[in-house]
């Protein structure tokens, strides 16, 4: 295919690299980024935070493009909206920031997936190879995305400077042919500026990540040294992703990484001519369920806040690592720096009762079924269900002194008998509960939540849901399933309601807010066990006593004058409170460096 117009093939690069440096305009030039990521900040936002990008001495912006973010229905990619990716680029380029765009249709990220739609990896298993199902999706999805972007090259007056070929693809798969039909698929499309791939600092990374007529870059937290030994004479030294802190999974502490330590790799970087982009320079959020989940012996689910202990905090706040950025960056610039914005306005705090709805098994019956009934249970993918909760229910001859058993299971699932909650199973735990009183027949609803799906390493793409079937006593297979899904863009809105305010110990309960103003605020569930949580309807994300996340940031934008609804779906023990905060908690911390 050759989508190229004449006047691209004319076009010049505003970037290239010879004798081991970047060149602009032919002088030496350092790309000074830091990453920020359009769908993790609110598109109200975007102007704010890159300001203070700005700000903090950058004269780039970092993004990756999250496909599965645009193409949540095959077929129907958007760019409206928050998904307005043609509008993030113009308005960096009006803040005088140039773009280094990451396109990849894998981007790890700890994002849902790695990016990847869930509908695609729910039927190809090759991914990120020269498969022919996986490659007409990838120049399906290209053939709408990278038109878009090549008028806002800088070789027409864009401020796109560079573009990522792979993500990290060195320490994944060594499909060569497939990283060159991505290269020469950019550029048959119109990419002429800087193509660049991006990989751990070992020769093997390298090897397998590299493809000719791209940079290769690095990514690391420390390594400058390896960098420069593991570096072509020729080759500019860049690295990609300077992990200047690290992000959070359920169940573990909060990562951080002190500004002198951050700083002094970075200081090494720049004082042996390299360029860097910090990872996060602004790190987010993961609004909704868009958390991604890594694996290492056991799923490791990634918390809502994407803060990432990153120099511009999840609120915009600025600390100790934005101003020993400022201060290493001051030098590579000719005039004066942006004044730093000022801190955003926050809400008052303040506390309200939740009042509950409705039970889990009871809102288990108001959501909506879907498909056919099935001889064995479906998977979301099956279902075509992109994450969250699906309820899976079928008829049970139960035998005396039986137990239920869930063979795989992804992820997490509460399980009733009739109308009483027997359990939790969980993915790499327990998978099986005794099934009490009795021999009878009785209905079996199992609520499976899907936690994050993966996005690094081998397992990427696995699907959710119960993945191979349920047994009586680990032999006989319960067959006959309906199943429900939770819609997640919009608030449960269960029919049922409990006026005597009952207090349940799991399922839906509401709460009002009233205020003035609008501004940032901080919820927190102090005595809620599992929840997700919805503002004005919008999905902000999940709470879990497991920590360490304790607060869950609610940007300006998402709040309206007068009275503001907030919903919780609790699967485990409903609070009677939310609070209001001025402040974030992210839980216990500790020192990490990624390597």
């Amino acid at each position: 295919m050759n989508h190229a117009s004449s006047s691209s093939r004319d076009a010049s690069p505003a970037i290239t690299w010879r004798d081991g440096q970047l060149l602009r305009a032919g002088r030496s030039y350092r790309i000074l980024a830091g990453a920020l990521h359009y769908f993790r900040v609110h598109p109200q936002q975007w102007e704010d935070r890159m300001r203070r990008l700005a700000a903090m001495g950058a004269n780039t912006v970092d993004t990756y493009v999250a496909w599965n973010f645009h193409e949540r229905v095959e077929g129907e990619p958007r760019f409206d909206g928050w998904r307005d990716l043609e509008s993030f680029i113009r308005l960096a380029g009006e803040i005088g920031l140039d773009v280094y765009l990451r396109p990849s249709p894998y981007i790890c990220a700890e994002w849902s997936n790695g990016g990847l739609p869930f509908w695609l990896t729910g039927r190809v298993s090759a991914l990120r190879t020269n498969d022919p199902e996986y490659l007409a999706a990838v120049d399906s999805w290209y053939d709408e995305l990278i038109p878009r972007i090549v008028p806002l090259q800088a070789a027409f007056g864009g401020p796109i400077v560079a573009v990522q070929i792979e993500n990290e693809y060195g320490s994944f798969g060594s499909d060569h042919v497939y990283l060159e039909h991505q290269r020469d698929g950019l550029r048959s499309r119109g990419v002429v500026e800087l193509l660049t791939t991006a990989d751990g600092i070992t020769s093997d990374m390298i090897a397998h990540g590299s493809v000719a007529g791209a940079l290769p870059t690095f990514t690391f937290g420390t390594g400058v040294a390896t960098a420069q030994q593991l570096r072509r004479p020729d080759d500019a030294l860049m690295c990609s992703e300077l992990w200047g802190g690290w992000f959070d999974h359920w169940g573990e502490q909060h990562h951080v990484r002190s500004a002198e330590s951050m700083i002094g790799t970075v200081d090494e970087l720049l004082a042996v001519g390299g360029s860097v982009s910090i990872y996060m320079a602004h790190g987010g959020t993961n609004f909704g369920l868009w958390n991604g989940a890594n694996h290492d012996g056991a799923l490791q689910p990634t918390i809502t806040s994407y803060d990432s202990d990153a120099p511009i905090g999840e609120d915009g706040t600025l600390n100790a690592k934005f101003e020993a950025l400022r201060a290493a960056f001051a030098p590579f610039h000719d005039g004066e720096m942006p004044e730093r914005p000022a801190p955003a306005p926050v809400q008052a705090a303040q506390s309200a009762p939740l009042q509950p709805v409705t039970s889990l098994r009871e809102f288990a019956e108001t959501l909506p079924m879907i498909g056919e009934i099935t001889p064995m249970p479906q998977t979301f993918e099956q279902l075509g269900v992109e994450d969250g909760i699906v309820i899976y229910q079928a008829q049970i001859d139960v035998p005396a002194d039986a137990t239920i058993d869930i063979d795989t299971l992804h992820d997490r699932a509460t399980v009733f008998v009739g109308d009483e909650r027997i359990g939790t199973l969980e993915r790499d735990g327990q998978l099986s509960l005794p099934l009490p009183g009795g021999a009878r027949k009785a209905q079996l609803t199992i609520v499976v939540e899907s936690l994050g799906r993966i996005n690094y390493g081998p397992r990427t793409g696995e699907g959710k849901g119960i993945m191979n079937g349920v047994r009586i006593n680990g032999r006989r297979y319960v067959h006959g399933w309906t199943h429900r899904a939770l819609p997640l863009d919009a608030a449960p809105a269960p029919d049922a309601t409990d006026p005597a305010g009952a207090r349940e110990a799991d399922g839906v309960a509401r709460a009002t807010i009233e205020v003035v103003t609008p501004a940032d605020a901080w919820l927190a569930f102090p005595d809620g066990a599992k929840g997700m949580v919805w503002l004005n309807g919008f999905l902000l994300g999940r709470y879990w006593t497991i920590g360490p996340q304790q607060t869950l940031y609610a940007p300006a934008p998402l709040w309206n004058p007068g009275v503001n609804e907030i919903v919780v779906l609790d699967t485990d023990g409903l609070g009677s409170t939310v609070e209001v905060r001025e402040w974030p908690e992210f839980g216990p911390t500790e020192e990490f460096v990624g390597s």
